[in-house]
C-alpha cells in the first residue's frame, strides 16, 4: 500500500497544505484569536471547541494563572476558538503525520539521493520545532517576536519542502520546464536572488512585528496622504523607539527592497530578452516584483481603510498583505534554490548559447 503512493505528489499536497496553514494562522491573527486556546495542545482543557462562556468562567477561575492580556472577564466567541483550534488541527493532526509518512517512504526508496534524504529529515525537524514555537507562542501571549518567529519557521518549512520536491524531480530526471535555468544564468544570479530573497523577507518580517504590536500600525497616522505614502506628513520621521514605530522601518525595509527588484527586473529584460532561456529567470524575476508591487498597494489600502466609526481597519486586507508577502518570498527563495542547484551541480558554460 505504502509502495503506491507517490512522494513527489505527496511533497506536492504538503506544500499547499502548509500554505493553508499559514493562511489560517495569519486568519487568527485578524480575527484577533490569538488567545482563544489559552492552553495548549489542549483548548480549555478541552479538545472541542465549542466552549460556552460559562465554560470558559469556570476554567479561568481553576486555572487563574493561564489568564490572559484580556483579563479574566473576557469572553471568546466559537468562532475565534475554531479558527486557534482548526490552525492547531491542520498543523498538528493532518500535516504533522503527513511529514513523516513522507520521510519513511523517502527512507525506505532505495533510490533516494542524500539530497532528498536529508530534506525530508530536515522537514521532520522542522515540524517538531514548529510545534514547540506554536506552545511557545500560546505560552507568551502572543509577543509580537513570537509570532514573527513563528511565521518564520513556517516559511523556512515550507521552503525545505520546495527543496524536497525539487530534489525528487531531479532524482527523476523529470524537473519541470519552468526551472529550467541556463547554467550561465543561474551561476551569475542566484546570489543577487538569495539577497532580493532576503530583503523579501526582512520586510515581511518587519511587517508581522508591526502588526502584533499594539499601536504600531498606527504610529504613522490612519486614513489619510499624511499617514501614507507620508508618515504624519514626512518620509523621514524620527524614530524614537524601534519597538512601537516599527512601521516606519518596515515602510524603509520595503522601499529599498522594492528599488531592488524594480532595477533586477529591468535588468533581466534589457540584458535576457533575446534569449530563451532567459526568459525563464525574467518570468520569476518579474513575478517576484509584481507581486511586491501589489503587495505595496494592498498595504497602503489597509492604513487608508481606517474607519473612524468603527475605528478598526480593514483586516481582510492585512491577511491578503500577509500572504502576498509571504509569496513573494517564496517565489524568489524557489528561485534561488533551482539557481543555486543548477550553479553547484552543473558545468557552467562562459556564453549563452
Amino acid at each position: 500500500m505504502l509502495d503506491r503512493i507517490d512522494t513527489k505528489r505527496l511533497t506536492a499536497g504538503l506544500i499547499v497544505l502548509t500554505f493553508v496553514v499559514i493562511a489560517v494562522g495569519g486568519l487568527v491573527r485578524v480575527s484577533d484569536a490569538g488567545e482563544s486556546c489559552p492552553d495548549w495542545p489542549t483548548c480549555f482543557g478541552s479538545w472541542s471547541f465549542d466552549i460556552s462562556p460559562e465554560e470558559q468562567e469556570a476554567w479561568w477561575e481553576a486555572n487563574p494563572e493561564e489568564i490572559d492580556s484580556r483579563g479574566e472577564h473576557h469572553r471568546y466567541t466559537t468562532f475565534e476558538i475554531f479558527t486557534e483550534w482548526f490552525h492547531r488541527l491542520l498543523a498538528g493532526a493532518i500535516l504533522g503525520p503527513l511529514v513523516l509518512l513522507n520521510w519513511l517512504l523517502i527512507r525506505r526508496d532505495e533510490d533516494s539521493t542524500a539530497g532528498a534524504s536529508f530534506a525530508s529529515s530536515l522537514a521532520v525537524g522542522l515540524i517538531i520545532w514548529q510545534g514547540a514555537l506554536g506552545w511557545l507562542t500560546v505560552e507568551m501571549d502572543n509577543e509580537h517576536w513570537s509570532v514573527a518567529l513563528h511565521l518564520a519557521s513556517a516559511l523556512a518549512f515550507e521552503l525545505t519542502l520546495i527543496w524536497l520536491w525539487l530534489c525528487l524531480h531531479r532524482d527523476s530526471g523529470q524537473s519541470p520546464s519552468w526551472l529550467d535555468f541556463d547554467p550561465v544564468l543561474a551561476s551569475r544570479w542566484h546570489r543577487r536572488i538569495a539577497w532580493l530573497g532576503l530583503g523579501s523577507f526582512a520586510a515581511l518580517f518587519a511587517g508581522v512585528f508591526v502588526a502584533t504590536t499594539p499601536g504600531a500600525d498606527t504610529v504613522c497616522g490612519v486614513g489619510s496622504h499624511d499617514a501614507w505614502p507620508l508618515c504624519h506628513g514626512t518620509f523621514f520621521p524620527e524614530i524614537v523607539d524601534v519597538v512601537n514605530q516599527s512601521q516606519v522601518i518596515h515602510r524603509w525595509i520595503v522601499a529599498a527592497v522594492e528599488v531592488a527588484l524594480l532595477a533586477a527586473a529591468w535588468f533581466v529584460w534589457k540584458e535576457y530578452k533575446e534569449h530563451q532561456h532567459g526568459r525563464i529567470l525574467r518570468n520569476w524575476v518579474w513575478t517576484a516584483a509584481g507581486l511586491f508591487l501589489l503587495n505595496v498597494l494592498i498595504g497602503a489600502l489597509y492604513v487608508l481603510s481606517w474607519a473612524p466609526d468603527t475605528e478598526a481597519f480593514q483586516e481582510a486586507l492585512s491577511l491578503v498583505h500577509l500572504l502576498i508577502g509571504s509569496l513573494t518570498f517564496l517565489t524568489l527563495a524557489t528561485a534561488w534554490i533551482a539557481t543555486a542547484t543548477i550553479a553547484l551541480h552543473e558545468p557552467t558554460p562562459q556564453t549563452l548559447e
